[in-house]
Protein backbone atom coordinates (compact mmCIF):
# COMPACT_ATOMS: atom_id res chain seq x y z
CA UNK A 1 0.00 0.00 0.00
CA UNK A 2 1.52 3.45 -0.89
CA UNK A 3 2.12 5.94 1.59
CA UNK A 4 2.00 9.88 1.47
CA UNK A 5 4.26 12.43 3.28
CA UNK A 6 2.39 14.86 3.80
CA UNK A 7 4.39 18.74 4.98
CA UNK A 8 1.84 20.74 7.60
CA UNK A 9 2.21 23.92 8.92
CA UNK A 10 0.71 26.90 10.35
CA UNK A 11 -0.58 29.92 7.94
CA UNK A 12 0.59 32.23 10.57
CA UNK A 13 3.26 30.27 12.39
CA UNK A 14 5.34 28.44 9.37
CA UNK A 15 7.96 27.83 12.04
CA UNK A 16 5.70 25.02 13.32
CA UNK A 17 6.17 22.33 10.62
CA UNK A 18 4.90 18.32 11.14
CA UNK A 19 5.99 15.83 8.38
CA UNK A 20 2.88 12.86 8.36
CA UNK A 21 2.68 9.48 6.94
CA UNK A 22 -0.76 8.53 5.94
CA UNK A 23 -1.65 5.21 3.64
CA UNK A 24 -2.96 6.15 0.72
CA UNK A 25 -6.33 4.54 1.66
CA UNK A 26 -6.79 6.02 4.65
CA UNK A 27 -9.80 9.27 4.95
CA UNK A 28 -9.47 12.96 5.66
CA UNK A 29 -10.70 12.09 8.72
CA UNK A 30 -8.25 10.03 9.34
CA UNK A 31 -5.52 12.84 8.67
CA UNK A 32 -7.51 15.45 10.43
CA UNK A 33 -7.71 13.35 13.52
CA UNK A 34 -3.32 12.67 12.93
CA UNK A 35 -2.88 16.45 12.57
CA UNK A 36 -4.11 17.45 16.14
CA UNK A 37 -2.70 14.07 17.60
CA UNK A 38 0.97 15.49 16.35
CA UNK A 39 0.35 19.04 17.55
CA UNK A 40 -1.62 17.66 21.17
CA UNK A 41 -4.87 19.49 20.24
CA UNK A 42 -8.59 18.59 20.83
CA UNK A 43 -10.05 17.47 17.22
CA UNK A 44 -13.34 17.52 17.72
CA UNK A 45 -13.99 20.91 16.73
CA UNK A 46 -16.22 22.00 12.77
CA UNK A 47 -13.03 21.61 10.51
CA UNK A 48 -12.75 21.64 6.88
CA UNK A 49 -9.92 20.49 4.15
CA UNK A 50 -10.16 22.31 0.92
CA UNK A 51 -8.47 21.03 -2.54
CA UNK A 52 -6.15 23.75 -3.49
CA UNK A 53 -3.93 24.84 -6.40
CA UNK A 54 -0.29 26.71 -5.80
CA UNK A 55 -1.69 29.85 -4.94
CA UNK A 56 -3.17 28.68 -1.63
CA UNK A 57 -6.49 29.02 -3.49
CA UNK A 58 -9.45 27.00 -1.82
CA UNK A 59 -11.23 24.63 -4.25
CA UNK A 60 -13.76 21.70 -3.04
CA UNK A 61 -14.36 21.61 0.79
CA UNK A 62 -14.45 18.45 2.42
CA UNK A 63 -15.85 19.12 5.76
CA UNK A 64 -16.00 17.41 9.64
CA UNK A 65 -18.74 18.08 11.45
CA UNK A 66 -20.50 20.60 9.51
CA UNK A 67 -23.27 23.27 10.47
CA UNK A 68 -26.43 22.98 8.48
CA UNK A 69 -25.33 25.37 5.88
CA UNK A 70 -22.93 23.15 4.70
CA UNK A 71 -25.26 20.21 5.29
CA UNK A 72 -27.85 22.17 2.99
CA UNK A 73 -24.78 22.33 0.66
CA UNK A 74 -24.28 18.98 0.55
CA UNK A 75 -20.88 19.42 1.24
CA UNK A 76 -18.81 15.70 1.54
CA UNK A 77 -17.86 15.02 5.04
CA UNK A 78 -14.12 13.68 5.83
CA UNK A 79 -14.74 9.88 6.70
CA UNK A 80 -16.66 9.34 3.16
CA UNK A 81 -13.59 10.52 1.02
CA UNK A 82 -10.09 8.94 0.36
CA UNK A 83 -7.11 10.61 0.28
CA UNK A 84 -6.51 8.89 -3.06
CA UNK A 85 -9.27 10.11 -4.54
CA UNK A 86 -8.13 13.60 -4.08
CA UNK A 87 -4.19 13.49 -5.21
CA UNK A 88 -3.99 14.84 -8.88
CA UNK A 89 -0.45 16.29 -8.34
CA UNK A 90 2.99 15.00 -6.74
CA UNK A 91 2.65 18.30 -4.53
CA UNK A 92 -0.72 18.18 -3.84
CA UNK A 93 -1.94 21.04 -1.72
CA UNK A 94 -4.91 21.52 0.48
CA UNK A 95 -5.73 24.55 2.82
CA UNK A 96 -7.17 23.48 6.21
CA UNK A 97 -9.26 25.21 8.57
CA UNK A 98 -9.50 23.68 12.00
CA UNK A 99 -12.16 24.90 14.31
CA UNK A 100 -14.47 27.64 12.52
CA UNK A 101 -15.21 29.53 15.70
CA UNK A 102 -11.46 29.65 16.98
CA UNK A 103 -9.81 29.05 13.78
CA UNK A 104 -5.90 27.70 12.91
CA UNK A 105 -5.54 27.77 9.25
CA UNK A 106 -2.28 25.22 7.82
CA UNK A 107 -1.05 24.95 4.58
CA UNK A 108 -0.08 20.88 3.76
CA UNK A 109 1.87 19.83 0.90
CA UNK A 110 2.25 16.48 -0.19
CA UNK A 111 5.95 16.01 0.12
CA UNK A 112 6.53 12.21 -1.42
CA UNK A 113 4.71 9.05 -2.25
CA UNK A 114 6.67 5.95 -0.66
CA UNK A 115 5.46 2.86 -2.07
CA UNK A 116 6.06 0.25 0.80
CA UNK A 117 5.04 0.81 3.86
CA UNK A 118 7.80 0.54 6.89
CA UNK A 119 7.33 -2.60 9.39
CA UNK A 120 5.65 -2.22 12.54
CA UNK A 121 4.44 1.34 11.71
CA UNK A 122 1.04 2.19 12.80
CA UNK A 123 -0.01 5.17 9.99
CA UNK A 124 -0.82 7.77 10.40
CA UNK A 125 2.49 8.43 11.52
CA UNK A 126 4.52 11.62 12.23
CA UNK A 127 7.56 11.37 10.80
CA UNK A 128 9.51 14.98 11.47
CA UNK A 129 8.26 17.46 14.10
CA UNK A 130 9.51 20.83 14.33
CA UNK A 131 8.53 23.92 16.45
CA UNK A 132 6.26 24.17 19.43
CA UNK A 133 2.49 24.86 18.38
CA UNK A 134 0.31 27.54 19.75
CA UNK A 135 -2.14 27.39 22.49
CA UNK A 136 -5.25 25.48 21.00
CA UNK A 137 -7.20 28.50 22.38
CA UNK A 138 -4.55 30.98 23.27
CA UNK A 139 -4.59 33.28 26.33
CA UNK A 140 -8.14 32.58 28.00
CA UNK A 141 -8.75 35.63 29.91
CA UNK A 142 -10.44 34.51 33.83
CA UNK A 143 -12.63 37.43 35.56
CA UNK A 144 -11.40 35.79 39.30
CA UNK A 145 -7.73 36.29 38.33
CA UNK A 146 -6.66 39.67 39.80
CA UNK A 147 -3.73 41.19 38.02
CA UNK A 148 -0.21 41.47 40.37
CA UNK A 149 0.11 44.48 42.12
CA UNK A 150 3.16 46.47 41.63
CA UNK A 151 5.27 46.85 44.15
CA UNK A 152 7.51 49.17 43.14
CA UNK A 153 4.87 52.15 42.93
CA UNK A 154 1.61 51.94 45.27
CA UNK A 155 -0.16 55.42 45.05
CA UNK A 156 -2.13 54.96 48.18
CA UNK A 157 0.44 53.56 50.46
CA UNK A 158 3.06 56.47 48.85
CA UNK A 159 -0.03 59.59 50.03
CA UNK A 160 -0.13 57.34 53.30
CA UNK A 161 -3.71 56.90 53.03
CA UNK A 162 -5.62 55.13 55.33
CA UNK A 163 -9.71 53.56 55.47
CA UNK A 164 -10.44 56.13 58.50
CA UNK A 165 -9.42 58.77 55.99
CA UNK A 166 -11.69 57.77 53.50
CA UNK A 167 -14.02 58.09 56.21
CA UNK A 168 -13.30 61.83 57.51
CA UNK A 169 -13.21 63.03 53.75
CA UNK A 170 -16.65 61.55 53.23
CA UNK A 171 -17.43 63.23 56.72
CA UNK A 172 -16.25 66.86 55.18
CA UNK A 173 -18.37 66.53 52.23
CA UNK A 174 -21.32 65.83 53.86
CA UNK A 175 -20.83 69.03 56.41
CA UNK A 176 -19.59 71.53 52.85
CA UNK A 177 -22.80 70.23 51.14
CA UNK A 178 -25.03 70.70 54.46
CA UNK A 179 -23.46 74.17 54.72
CA UNK A 180 -24.03 75.33 51.15
CA UNK A 181 -27.42 73.98 51.58
CA UNK A 182 -28.54 76.87 54.56
CA UNK A 183 -26.35 79.44 52.76
CA UNK A 184 -28.89 78.71 49.83
CA UNK A 185 -31.73 78.62 51.81
CA UNK A 186 -30.64 82.05 53.77
CA UNK A 187 -29.92 83.73 50.51
CA UNK A 188 -33.01 82.52 48.84
CA UNK A 189 -35.08 83.80 52.08
CA UNK A 190 -33.26 87.52 51.97
CA UNK A 191 -33.81 87.86 48.34
CA UNK A 192 -37.81 87.31 48.83
CA UNK A 193 -38.12 89.85 51.75
CA UNK A 194 -36.04 92.63 49.23
CA UNK A 195 -38.20 92.04 46.55
CA UNK A 196 -41.62 92.56 49.25
CA UNK A 197 -39.79 95.23 50.54
CA UNK A 198 -39.62 97.15 47.43
CA UNK A 199 -43.28 96.25 46.62
CA UNK A 200 -44.36 98.05 49.92
CA UNK A 201 -41.75 100.88 49.26
CA UNK A 202 -43.16 101.47 45.94
CA UNK A 203 -46.61 101.04 47.08
CA UNK A 204 -45.99 103.72 50.28
CA UNK A 205 -44.69 106.11 48.06
CA UNK A 206 -48.08 105.94 46.01
CA UNK A 207 -50.13 106.78 48.99
CA UNK A 208 -48.50 108.93 49.70
CA UNK A 209 -48.87 110.95 46.64
CA UNK A 210 -52.34 110.47 46.54
CA UNK A 211 -52.71 111.87 50.07
CA UNK A 212 -51.20 115.43 48.69
CA UNK A 213 -53.24 115.31 45.72
CA UNK A 214 -56.50 115.27 48.34
CA UNK A 215 -55.51 117.67 50.28
CA UNK A 216 -55.22 119.84 47.10
CA UNK A 217 -58.56 119.86 46.70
Amino acid sequence: MAVYRFRVSFEDYDDVVREIDIRSNQTFEDFHRAIHQAINYKCEYPSSFYVSNDQWIKGEEITFMPNQRRIDRGIILMDKVKLSSRIDDPHQKFYYTFNFDRPFDFHIELLKILLDETPGTNYPAVARASGEAPKQFGNVFNPTTLPPVNEDFDFLNEMEFTPEDAEEGFTEVLDTEDELEVDEHTESEEEGEDEFGNEFSDNEGFEDEGKHQHDDY
